[in-house]
């Protein structure tokens, strides 16, 4: 079998290390395994939390709140995670640069997986007072901290073993992951709210798939402990381009692509947590649509989220990262002003179209940036680069969304305003994605 050096591509020709240049399907396929399965796992623990709060923890964990405050603070708590996901990009970035991208994998795992089942075993207001909304805001901080060093080191994971011209294709693998999670998740939540009257979901059945979280874990360690760490990383280690203080060098050499690169991503979490969050809300609440159908409504969008992630995912490698964003983005801004009036027909099947267009533009979007962002920065900081500028743009288009769109309602303002506000967003990411470079051809 031939061999080859490893350099990272463009590191240089003086690695020693000998890989095989052409690896086994099966090892392949345990990377894809591995960064899909691990990203499912941490999102599926994250949006079990979204839609508890869209449907039952402003009841259990604030009473004493009106509907619209207490649905305000659940969604503050939801937003929680995502402050917390800038300091732990920081966290699990500097140690992912310095100590490589496996062990890093892991402990993120660990600490999102703990994090939730804790919270599902969490007694409510009703058995332990205020410290319950108090217990709960420390552990959704504790889960934006495993998130935010997850899907960094998940997308290096991949793209740093992908060969030349298939990095899109094999970052698609963790992209893939929220569609996969979400779909789990949103589906253990309909199940119960089938099988179970809605009193026994608001008093118990919510927190089981919080509790099932724990199985889940399990299975994506025993994956992740099986894959080796990334041949680039291994030869920046022995070539000895390991930064000592990794965020340094990056608000140093690359601050601006750090914060053009979160502004791009605003869009992706405005578009999702629109749609799945304050949606579930809106349309349960407001518009009057069964919760079992919203559940399913959105379940059939994330479809069309994940086929629009996988397709704009292969197509990057083709025609580029940066034209395939570019033109998600640019619909998306228009697409804002739709997606309402579309949901105010009061028709389940507008409301799905609402959904779906939504979520399958998201997907298209989403698709590229798993090998976009990790292709926009040096190895030396690349882990911590990756999640920075994500998490980042998580804060903006993830935890923002909800609370405004919510407020706004509040107000008296009509949804019209609250699809205002997801354009406004959109065009603030199309600004910052013409203001980067394309990065396919770039080595890493």
């Amino acid at each position: 079998m031939a061999r080859r050096r490893i350099t990272g591509q463009d590191e240089g020709p003086h690695s020693g290390t000998l890989v095989d240049s052409h690896p086994a399907e099966p090892s392949r396929s345990r990377i894809a395994a591995a960064s899909l399965i691990g990203t499912a796992i941490e999102y599926y623990d994250f949006y079990i939390y979204g839609t508890a709060a869209a449907l039952v923890l402003n009841s259990a964990f604030f009473p004493t709140l009106d509907p619209v405050a207490g649905t305000l603070a659940a969604f503050s708590t939801f937003a929680v995670a995502f402050l917390s996901r800038p300091p732990g990009s920081v966290l699990f970035g500097h140690w992912g640069d310095r100590v490589g991208r496996k062990s890093m994998l892991v402990a993120s795992l660990l600490v999102m997986g703990i994090s939730t089942v804790a919270i599902g075993l969490l007694p409510g207001y009703e058995a332990i007072g205020v410290l319950a909304p108090v217990l709960l805001v420390v552990l959704r901080f504790t889960q934006g901290i495993g998130l935010g060093g997850e899907w960094g080191g998940a997308v290096l994971l991949a793209t740093e073993h992908a060969p030349p011209g298939k990095r899109g294709l094999y970052a698609m693998f963790p992209q893939l992951g929220p569609s996969v999670g979400f779909i789990v998740a949103n589906g253990s939540f309909l199940v119960l709210g089938a099988v179970l009257s809605d009193a026994e979901f608001g008093s118990w059945g919510w927190r089981l798939p919080f509790l099932a979280s724990v199985l889940l874990v399990i299975v994506g360690l025993y994956v992740r402990l099986r894959i080796a760490e990334t041949p680039v990383f291994l030869a920046a280690m022995e070539r000895r381009r390991i930064a000592r203080v990794p965020l340094a060098g990056l608000i140093r050499h690359q601050w601006r692509r750090v914060l053009l690169g979160a502004g791009a991503m605003i869009v992706v979490f405005t578009l999702f947590y629109t749609a799945t969050t304050y949606c579930l809300a809106y349309g349960t609440t407001t518009l009057g649509i069964p919760k079992t159908t919203m559940l399913g409504l959105t379940l059939v969008g994330v479809v069309f989220m994940a086929v629009g992630t996988a397709a704009s995912a292969l197509l990057s490698d083709r025609v580029g990262r940066r034209r395939v964003m570019i033109t998600g983005t640019a619909v998306a801004v228009g697409w804002g002003l739709v997606m309402f009036p579309l949901m105010e027909t009061g028709s389940i099947a507008l409301t799905g179209l609402s959904l779906a267009g939504t979520l399958g533009l998201m997907g298209l979007i989403f698709g590229p940036m798993g090998a976009y962002l990790p292709e926009l920065f040096r190895t030396e900081f690349r882990y911590s680069g990756a999640s920075a500028a994500y998490s980042l743009g998580g804060v903006l288009g993830g935890a923002v969304p909800p609370l405004v769109a919510t407020g706004l309602r509040a107000n008296g303002l009509g949804a019209l305003a609250v699809g205002g506000y997801v354009s406004a967003m959109a065009l603030l990411s199309l600004l910052c994605l013409l203001a980067l470079p394309e990065t396919r051809d770039k080595s890493l």
